[in-house]
């Protein structure tokens, strides 16, 4: 007992002694991002400018087929947050809008409404349907790789704010990837059971081939 408390000591002092001692590591945009963040802005030309990012005080354009927009602050358009487990996303919704089913791989969500009336939801890995309509001021969380949707729930402009437990969660919409895609149309069939003429048609609502 008294080796291994003996190894296990070394080792602790030895995992100590390459602990990071770094404060933060703002995005070099200068060098490519990789499975691990962008590389760290040397210290010396780190700004104050580098921790603030102005983009989400304008609404994003919803004149698209969801009528919805999201406006990112994630490590590649906020330096500030590379490295800090963090990021931050506006969601503004237009009358009829909605965010499809998707997935964040790499994060967990927080939404946060700040206008009007949303719908929102996440199926669990044990199919079951997580189903709320939240208003103003009232916060849902979405665990991380679970598909889950906002829809607007009223008749106007609808506003949230959503963070994520990554400053790169990754998005990937069910629909997107299986109707804008070339994925071959008799592969989706066979896959999901959906009719071929449906598939054919939301493959030339979206702009998908094959």
């Amino acid at each position: 007992m008294k080796t291994i408390l003996t190894i296990f000591f070394i080792f602790s002092l030895l995992s100590l002694s390459h602990a990071s001692v770094v404060d933060f590591c703002v995005a070099d945009y200068t060098f490519p991002n990789g499975p691990a963040g962008y590389s760290c802005k040397k210290p010396s030309k780190v700004t104050a400018d580098d921790f603030v990012y102005h983009g989400l005080s304008a609404g994003g354009n919803t004149t698209n087929i969801i009528k919805a927009a999201v406006t990112p602050a994630f490590d590649a358009q906020f330096p500030g947050v590379n490295g800090l487990g963090i990021s931050i996303a506006r969601l503004d919704l237009a009358a009829g809008g909605v965010i499809p089913l998707h997935t964040h791989p790499g994060a967990s969500e927080v939404l946060v409404v700040v206008q009007g009336k949303i719908c929102a939801g996440f199926v669990s890995s044990d199919n079951t349907v997580y189903l709320k309509t939240l208003y103003k001021g009232d916060v849902m969380v979405f665990p991380q790789g679970l598909l889950h949707f906002q829809i607007n729930g009223g008749g106007s402009n609808a506003l949230a704010f959503v963070s994520f437990s990554s400053p790169n969660p990754g998005l990937q919409i069910l629909d997107f990837a299986l109707f804008k895609s070339d994925f071959p149309t008799e592969l989706i069939t066979a896959t999901t059971f959906i009719d071929a003429a449906v598939v054919k048609k939301l493959k030339g609502v979206l702009g998908g081939s094959g």
